[in-house]
C-alpha cells in the first residue's frame, strides 16, 4: 500500500492530504458539538453553516503557509510548529466568526473546541505518516548483506550496529565451514543460495568485504549478482580497516577495475624506475587524467625534481598540490616546480628546459575529444602536431635522454582529425629519430648526424575514468535515473585503467631503442552497450526496454558523433614484436622520411593557421595512408 501511495504524482498526494484534513476539520466539528452538547449530535438548521465554514477557513491558511508543500517522510518539529501555527490562526479567526454570527444553535465554545479538537487531529496524522514513510525509508532501501564473513565482513558488521539506515540481514562466504553459522546473530548463507536469500530478505544491497580476493574471483562473484536486482558496493582500502575506521560513509561504488572484463596488467618494478631515480623529469599536460597519473606514479620512483607543465592554471594548480600534500606526508621527496606554459611556445618550452636540463620528456598535452577536436581542426593541428614538433626540438637542442609521445588507438587508420593529428605526431617523432641529418637549425642538411633522444610513443585504447570516459558519463546518468546514452549498438572499445595507461607509459620510455611504437595487449575490446547494461545491473537497477517496459534506466542511442568509428584498432601493421614485458608489444610502422616530411608539415602548418578546413583534411589524408574522414558517415 505504501509502495503504491508513494507512486502517486505530487499533485495526487496533495489532493489526498487537502482532502483527509477537510474530513479531519468536519470530524473536529462533529466531536466539538458532541462535547459541548452531551450527546451524540446530528447537524441541524444554521449549524450546517459552522461545519462548511470550518474547511473554507482552514484549506486558505493551511496552503498560505506551506503545509501542503511538506514531504511527510522528511517531516520535523519545525514542520509540527507550523501546523500549530496555521490552526491557532484558523482558530482564532472561527471563534471571531461565530461570535460575529451568533447562529440559533451553534454554541460560542465550540469555537474554542474545535480548533483544539483539529489540532491534535492534525498533528497525529503528520505524526503517524512521518513514522510510516520515514520508517520505510530508513530501512527499505538499505537491507545489506556483506559477501564475505572474514574479519573484513565481521568488523564492518560491528560498524553497523549503531547505523539505522542499513539493516544487516546476512552473510554469504565461499568457506563452507562458515556456511549455515551466525555472526553476532546473523546468519551466513552459501553462494549458491544468493538469489533465494535475496529474493526471500528483499535485500537491496550487497557489500563486498573480499579485501584480500583474487581480481578473478571478485569478477566471478559480481557477474553471478548481475541479474540479481541488487546494488554493489565494496570497501575501501585494507589500510582503512586495519586501521578500524569502517564506517558506513566508506562504502564504495565498484572499483573501474571491476568492470575491465580482465586482469589488470602488472607492472615491471625494474622498468618503472629505470630512467626516474635521482633524475630531472618533464611532463606536459601534467593536469590531465594521464599526465596526473604520470606524475603521481613518476614521484614514487624518487627523482630528483619534477617539472609540472599545464597550460591550465586550475589542473596544473590541482596537481600539484595533490603531490605536495603526498610530499607532506612522507610519500616522496622530489622537488616539485609548477610551470605555466603552452608547448605550442617554443621559445617557453626552451627556457624551461635550458633551465632545468630534463632528462626525460613525458608528453602527454594534447586535445583529445574526437567531436571537439573535429570542430576545431585548425587548433587540434597546432596543437597535437605542432606541440609535438616544438617538444622534439627542444628535447633534442637541450640534451634529454628519453621522449615518450602518449598516443592513441584512433591513429590506427583514422577516421577523424584527431586520429590523424596523433599519427603525424608520431611520424615526426619516427622520422626524427632515423634522420641522418640534423633535422633543426641553419647546419641541418649538412654533415652526418645521429640522434641521441631515445624518441618513443605509446599506443593505447580508452583510459576508464578519464575525463570524458564512459564510466563516471554513466554513473552520472544512472544516478540520475536515466537515460544512459550510448552512440550505437555495436561500438566497441579497447579499455584500460588510468594507472595501467601510467604504468605502460614509464615502461616503455624505459624499453625506448628509438623511434618506437608501444602497445598493451589488452585482450578483447569491450561492447559499451554491454558496459553500460552491466553498469546498471550492478547498481540495482534495471534496463527499461521493449522487452522489460517497467524497468528503471532506459539506454538510448544517440548515432555516432563525427569522426567516430565503430571499431578501434591498435595496429596498422601485423606481426608486433615482443619486448622485456610479456604484456607490452613493439611495432615497428611505415613513416615518411624527415626530408619529405618537413615540407608536407610547413604546409600542414599555413594551412591550420589559415583555418582552411578544406586544406588541412587534404594535407591529411596525403600524410596518413589510411584517413578516411567521410569513413565515419557510413553507418
Amino acid at each position: 500500500m505504501l509502495n503504491r501511495i508513494l507512486g502517486w504524482s505530487r499533485a495526487a498526494k496533495r489532493l489526498v492530504v487537502v482532502v483527509m484534513d477537510v474530513c479531519l476539520g468536519l470530524a473536529a466539528m462533529w466531536l466539538a458539538f458532541t462535547l459541548r452538547l452531551d450527546t451524540f449530535h446530528w447537524p441541524q438548521g444554521m449549524q450546517w453553516l459552522a461545519y462548511a465554514l470550518a474547511p473554507a477557513l482552514a484549506f486558505p491558511i493551511f496552503a498560505k503557509l506551506g503545509l501542503y508543500r511538506a514531504i511527510f517522510r522528511y517531516t520535523g518539529i519545525t514542520a509540527l510548529i507550523t501546523t500549530g501555527k496555521a490552526v491557532a490562526i484558523y482558530g482564532a479567526l472561527l471563534l471571531a466568526c461565530l461570535l460575529a454570527a451568533q447562529w440559533e444553535g451553534v454554541p460560542r465554545s465550540v469555537g474554542i473546541l474545535q480548533p483544539l479538537l483539529f489540532m491534535l487531529l492534525v498533528g497525529a496524522s503528520r505524526a503517524l505518516g512521518w513514522l510510516a514513510l520515514a520508517g520505510r525509508s530508513r530501512h527499505a532501501p538499505y537491507r545489506l548483506l556483506i559477501y564475505g564473513a572474514g574479519n573484513a565482513g565481521a568488523q564492518t558488521a560491528a560498524g553497523l550496529g549503531n547505523m539505522r539506515q542499513y539493516l544487516l540481514k546476512g552473510f554469504v562466504d565461499d568457506d563452507a565451514s562458515k556456511i549455515g553459522r551466525s555472526i553476532n546473530g546473523v546468519r551466513v548463507h552459501s553462494p549458491r543460495a544468493l538469489a533465494d536469500v535475496v529474493r526471500r530478505l528483499d535485500i537491496t544491497d550487497v557489500l563486498l568485504a573480499l579485501p584480500s580476493t583474487t581480481r578473478q574471483r571478485r569478477r566471478e562473484i559480481i557477474e553471478g549478482m548481475r541479474d540479481l536486482p541488487v546494488r554493489i558496493r565494496t570497501l575501501p582500502g585494507l589500510s582503512d580497516l586495519a586501521s578500524g575506521r569502517v564506517t558506513v560513509t566508506d562504502f564504495q561504488e565498484l572499483e573501474i577495475e571491476d568492470l575491465l572484463g580482465r586482469e589488470p596488467v602488472a607492472p615491471d618494478p625494474g622498468l618503472l624506475g629505470r630512467n626516474l631515480q635521482g633524475t630531472v623529469v618533464l611532463v606536459t599536460g601534467a593536469g590531465g587524467s594521464i599526465g596526473s597519473e604520470l606524475c603521481r606514479q613518476i614521484v614514487r620512483e624518487q627523482p630528483r625534481q619534477l617539472l609540472l607543465v599545464d597550460h591550465s592554471e586550475f589542473a596544473l594548480y590541482t596537481i600539484h598540490h595533490e603531490l605536495q600534500a603526498l610530499a607532506q606526508q612522507g610519500e616522496h621527496t622530489c622537488e616539485l616546480v609548477p610551470l605555466l606554459a603552452n608547448v605550442t611556445q617554443q621559445e617557453r618550452m626552451a627556457d624551461i628546459c635550458r633551465q632545468y636540463r630534463p632528462a626525460s620528456i613525458y608528453h602527454a598535452a594534447a586535445y583529445k575529444h574526437v567531436p571537439m577536436v573535429e570542430a576545431n581542426a585548425g587548433e587540434g593541428i597546432l596543437n597535437n602536431v605542432f606541440g609535438t614538433l616544438a617538444m622534439v626540438g627542444v628535447a633534442l637542442e637541450h640534451g634529454a635522454s628519453h621522449f615518450v609521445l602518449i598516443s592513441t588507438d584512433k591513429a590506427v587508420r583514422p577516421t577523424n582529425i584527431m586520429g590523424a593529428t596523433k599519427r603525424v605526431a608520431e611520424m615526426v617523432l619516427q622520422a626524427v629519430a632515423a634522420s641522418p641529418r640534423a633535422p633543426f637549425g641553419a647546419d641541418a642538411a649538412d654533415s652526418p648526424w645521429k640522434c641521441t633522444t631515445r624518441f618513443s610513443m605509446v599506443r593505447f585504447g580508452n583510459v576508464l575514468g578519464s575525463s570524458g570516459s564512459v564510466i563516471p558519463l554513466f554513473r552520472k546518468q544512472i544516478a540520475a535515473g536515466g537515460p544512459v546514452t550510448v552512440t550505437h549498438p555495436e561500438v566497441t572499445r579497447y579499455f584500460m585503467t588510468i594507472a595501467e595507461a601510467a604504468q605502460l607509459v614509464l615502461q616503455a620510455g624505459a624499453m625506448a631503442e628509438g623511434g618506437d611504437v608501444f602497445l598493451l595487449d589488452m585482450g578483447e575490446p569491450l561492447q559499451i552497450l554491454d558496459l553500460a547494461q552491466r553498469m546498471v545491473a550492478l547498481s540495482g537497477l534495471t534496463v527499461r526496454d521493449a522487452r522489460h517496459p517497467a524497468g528503471d534506466i532506459e539506454i538510448v542511442f544517440t548515432g555516432l558523433r563525427p569522426g567516430e568509428k565503430l571499431y578501434e584498432e591498435l595496429l596498422i601493421g601485423d606481426n608486433p614484436l615482443p619486448t622485456a614485458h610479456p604484456r607490452i608489444l613493439r611495432a615497428r610502422e611505415e613513416y615518411r622520411p624527415w626530408d619529405e616530411l618537413q615540407a608536407s608539415l610547413q604546409a600542414l602548418r599555413q594551412a591550420a593557421q589559415a583555418g582552411d578546413h578544406g586544406a588541412m583534411t587534404a594535407l591529411l589524408r596525403q600524410l596518413v595512408p589510411g584517413y578516411q574522414p567521410e569513413a565515419a558517415e557510413a553507418p
